[in-house]
């Protein structure tokens, strides 16, 4: 039996800029768009894993359930400068350690964001 995760599950108060967010930023598409369960709910594909977005406000404020995202890049000063240019606000710099280096962002409804570059990559993939 293979066991993997397949997507985070998050509450959006504007799906159309929660959506947006995820594609400007970190080049993420739309698997999917349509009702279930009664809502809207949007499937984007980024990197080798999923976000589902549900079109409903979250539940609680930061996050509810979720304390951060892990958005793993191979350029973090890149993203960051992006995402600068874009008109995001880092309240810390990037923090380097001898093997990741990383730097939290609010994202939609406050979410909070990790951008994270690995100094050693192969220690963290998934072997198969």
């Amino acid at each position: 039996m293979n066991v993997s995760l397949d997507h985070a599950h998050l509450f959006a108060s504007n799906l159309s800029a929660t959506v947006g967010f995820f594609r400007t930023m970190f080049g993420a598409t739309v698997i999917w768009d349509e009702a279930a369960a009664g809502v809207r709910v949007v499937r984007l594909a980024l990197g080798s894993a999923f976000i589902v977005i549900y079109d409903q406000p979250p539940k609680a404020p930061r996050g509810g359930a979720v304390h951060h995202l892990g958005i793993a890049t191979d350029d973090l000063d890149a993203l960051v400068a992006k995402m600068k240019a874009n008109g995001f606000e880092f309240r810390n710099p990037i923090h380097d350690d001898p093997k990741f280096r990383y730097v939290m962002v609010s994202g939609p409804d406050d979410l909070l964001i990790e951008l994270f570059q690995s100094l050693e990559p192969e220690r963290w993939q998934v072997k198969v």
